[in-house]
């Protein structure tokens, strides 16, 4: 992700949410990369470091609380902020 330009990683895999999650923000002028499971956000994370992560509550791979907790014990990505996104 460019640093030029404020970043956000968005882990969902509801394909519509996930799609107007993307459409809003790259409207407002964010650069966007949606990834639809814990594995691709871990994957995505460990090659640029967004400005900010939605992180979805239920995924299908992992549970976002889980994937959040992973991101904690992580010193690189500690301070990263996080907004979980749930339906319930």
């Amino acid at each position: 992700m460019s640093t030029d330009v404020p970043a956000i990683l968005v882990v969902e895999d509801e394909p519509a949410i996930a799609e107007l999650i993307e459409y809003a923000l790259a409207e407002a002028g964010w650069q966007v990369q949606v990834c639809n499971s814990a594995a691709q956000g871990w994957s995505s994370l460990q090659q640029s470091m967004p400005n900010l992560v939605l992180l979805d509550w239920m995924l299908p791979d992992q549970s976002g609380l889980q994937f959040l907790k992973r991101m904690r014990t992580d010193i690189h990505f500690r301070p990263l902020p996080v907004i979980m996104l749930t339906a319930r």
